[in-house]
């Protein structure tokens, strides 16, 4: 596969989002990146959405462009054969992302033992090596506490696995910070990471944290409003609903014109005190007088004059959409976006399929690879990094200690 780590080969052990999402972000980006699996497949396998058929669309997302092998490792002589491809020879090998207990045949202090230089990433739930999943661990995090409409009072959880994905990231940084590293001092490592631990750099860095030590108080509930500047929600004459913001200056000059209101918010900011032309922080106080008038200017317009005046003016806006409403009117999701291409997932069906994000200006777009079928690749990986003859390949699987 090209792309900028070609060459480099990971082996991934994983089940669910954040272990899978870093390996898939590698080999987005060219690096050969297999996951091994028990025989059957593992935890994630089945999990939902699935086909008619039964096939795992969320197995297949998250799986994008590696390879697959299906190994017996209950048995021994199936955890010395995934040892070996771990710690297998090679100058831009020896990377190992997993999610699973490092413990046991899966140990760092074992595997190091064959090969010295052995990177290894290891995803836990808790610093102290405790169970969490990113639901556990969102609803600590006190986002369900500010999420939903003013007054509600209860929590409310999130849907997308924001902590899982973040960590996926951070897990595919960690690796290739190591890998630098090693290329300057040939030295591996351990890196643990704990997904409670990414969620909490987070919420730090975006000033919770402090608010809640520094400040003593805790934030509140403000439904669709965005805090601490003008964001929020509106609903057009043809009952679509769009949102619009204005941080920036620009932003608010355009939001203003378009909504035919700047002489009332000068008028608003002279007798309130407020300096709602420069300082998003007075916009999201005044909130309450200035929604009203784009609620009933969106009240009078339908969505596509809308999105007419808006894009003309330069409005920071967007449409509320549903999945299906995404794929079938949004052009970013289309083959007009070369993010996207048609691919033929086995056993699926043809559907739009995201490569890397990442626009490299002096590399070729990667194209998006399919997803492997459950051990597609158990042959080559055996054959090619273990030199192993198709004889040898036969009796493991006569032994049924791959498939």
């Amino acid at each position: 596969m090209s792309g900028p780590l070609s060459g480099m080969r990971v082996i991934e052990g994983s089940a669910f989002v954040a272990a899978p999402s870093g390996g898939m972000t590698l080999a987005q980006l060219g690096a050969e990146v297999i996951r091994f699996d028990p025989i059957g497949g593992g935890l994630d396998y089945k999990r939902w959405p699935l086909t008619d058929d039964g096939y795992s669309l969320y197995w297949a997302g998250l799986n994008k462009g590696k390879k697959s092998i299906q190994v017996d490792f209950r048995s021994e002589e199936g955890q010395e054969l995934l040892k070996t491809i771990i710690t297998a020879p090679g100058e831009d090998a020896g990377y190992f992302l997993t999610n699973f207990p490092a413990k046991g045949w899966l140990s760092f202090e074992k595997l190091k033992r064959e090969r010295e230089d052995l990177i290894m990433l290891n995803i836990v739930g808790n610093h102290d090596g405790t169970t969490a999943l990113d639901y556990t661990v969102n609803a600590a995090m006190g986002y369900p506490s500010v999420t939903g409409p003013e007054g509600y009072g209860g929590v409310i959880n999130h849907v997308l696995p924001a902590w899982d994905i973040v960590c996926g990231q951070t897990a595919a940084m960690g690796l290739l910070a190591a890998g630098r590293h090693r290329d300057r001092t040939s030295e591996g490592q351990l890196i643990k990471l704990a997904l409670s631990d990414v969620a909490l750099s987070a919420v730090a860095a975006l000033g919770h944290i402090a608010e809640a030590q520094i400040l003593n108080s805790e934030r509140e509930r403000i439904g669709n409003e965005l805090y601490g500047a003008l964001g929020k929600d509106y609903e057009t004459a043809d009952g679509r609903r769009v949102i619009a913001v204005a941080i920036t200056k620009k932003q608010w000059r355009a939001l203003c014109k378009s909504c035919d209101m700047t002489e009332e918010m000068h008028a608003l900011s002279q007798s309130e005190g407020l300096d709602l032309a420069n300082n998003e922080g007075d916009r999201f106080i005044a909130r309450g007088q200035i929604h009203p008038h784009i609620e009933t200017w969106c009240k009078n317009r339908n969505f596509e004059e809308i999105r007419r005046i808006w894009d003309q003016l330069g409005v920071c806006w967007g449409p509320y959409q549903t999945f299906k409403e995404l794929v079938n009117l949004d052009n970013r999701v289309s083959l007009e976006n070369p993010l996207f291409a048609e691919v033929e997932q086995p056993e699926i069906g043809s559907y739009l399929t995201p490569g890397s994000p990442l626009q490299f200006q002096n590399l070729s777009p990667s194209s998006p690879i399919k997803a492997p079928a459950l051990g597609e690749n158990t042959n080559e990986i055996l054959e090619e990094i273990l030199g192993l003859s198709t004889k040898e390949v036969g009796g493991l699987r006569e032994r049924k200690i791959v498939k």
